[in-house]
């Protein structure tokens, strides 16, 4: 087991410098002006001031040579200054809580409800339940979920008024609930079909036959047999979509005005604020990375017949 996570740690250096690469790629080659961009449309900047700043952040070097520059104050902890000034370092101990509460909630109540639905929709194939399932999944599937976003925040922030429509001034739960159930209702379809997939093969197998020979229970037989063995590939679904989860509430934070780090990332591109994309890039695909080798180890505890060597 140790020599597993010491080699997989090790796989991740090369993972994590090629994608903090391509994102610094993508920032480098975003058409616009950075200097302009901290002006603001229309406003002139002087010769000077613009010399001062391309460099003090070094704007003329080369791509590689900024890469490499910035990958060697990173290693040191230090995530950079954006064109503002302000660290991002700073500016993620800032937006990463936002990010967090909104990303777990999502989490547990999109996985939650789609074991729910699975397994419910599982021993009961075929039937009224199974069929809304099924077709209930297809719809969500089918809605973008910045749609339904924004229609969540009219009907029930907007129009009835029973939720904050934006901001977390109200703190969690009640500013976080509404965009968090626009998140994870589009990890619901996932979670429930694999679960509803797992269950039905796990109901044919020999070992629930020899479980009924003997006289189980069916309840008994779905909860410490039929549900644990299902829950091995929902596990590894459910680990990784809440690196999805945190990384990916860009528009939703956006939607609802959250301070998070998906909606400092869609600042900092506007901005063309480099350091911060690539700071909190770079975060989260670490959080990612840590994740997935947390889900693997998961996999030796749910089933001990698996040997992570």
């Amino acid at each position: 087991m140790v020599r597993y996570v010491v080699r997989r740690l090790v796989y991740m250096v090369p993972v994590l410098l090629g994608t903090t690469f391509l994102i610094f790629l993508a920032v480098y080659a975003l058409p616009g002006d950075p200097v302009q961009a901290i002006a603001g449309p229309g406003q002139a900047v002087a010769p000077a001031v613009r010399a001062a700043i391309v460099a003090k952040y070094h704007l003329d070097d080369p791509l590689l040579q900024q890469y490499l520059a910035y990958m060697g104050r990173l290693l040191t902890g230090d995530f950079g200054t954006d064109l503002n000034g302000k660290s991002v370092g700073a500016l993620i101990a800032a937006s990463w809580p936002v990010t967090v509460k909104l990303g777990l909630t999502a989490w547990v109540l999109g996985g939650l409800l789609g074991v729910l639905l699975g397994t419910l929709a599982g021993i009961r194939s075929g039937g009224f339940l199974d069929t809304s399932v099924l077709a209930g999944t297809t719809l969500v599937l089918g809605v973008p979920y910045f749609v339904t976003a924004y229609v969540a925040k009219y009907v029930f922030a907007v129009k009835l008024g029973w939720l904050p429509p934006s901001g977390v001034s109200d703190g969690w739960p009640l500013s976080y609930v509404l965009p968090a159930v626009c998140l994870a209702i589009f990890l619901v379809p996932e979670i429930a079909r694999l679960t509803r997939a797992s269950v039905l093969g796990n109901l044919q197998s020999d070992y629930v036959d020899t479980a009924i020979a003997k006289g189980l229970g069916r309840r008994t037989i779905v909860v410490r047999h039929v549900l644990r063995n299902s829950l091995l590939p929902v596990v590894s679904v459910l680990g990784l979509s809440l690196g999805y989860l945190i990384s990916g509430s860009v528009l939703i934070e956006g939607i609802f005005n959250m301070p998070g780090l998906g909606f400092a990332v869609f600042r900092g591109i506007a901005q063309h604020n480099g350091a911060t994309v690539v700071g909190i890039g770079t975060l989260l695909i670490l959080v990612f990375l840590l994740l997935n080798l947390l889900v693997d180890l998961l996999y030796g505890i749910l089933d001990p017949r698996i040997r992570l060597v």
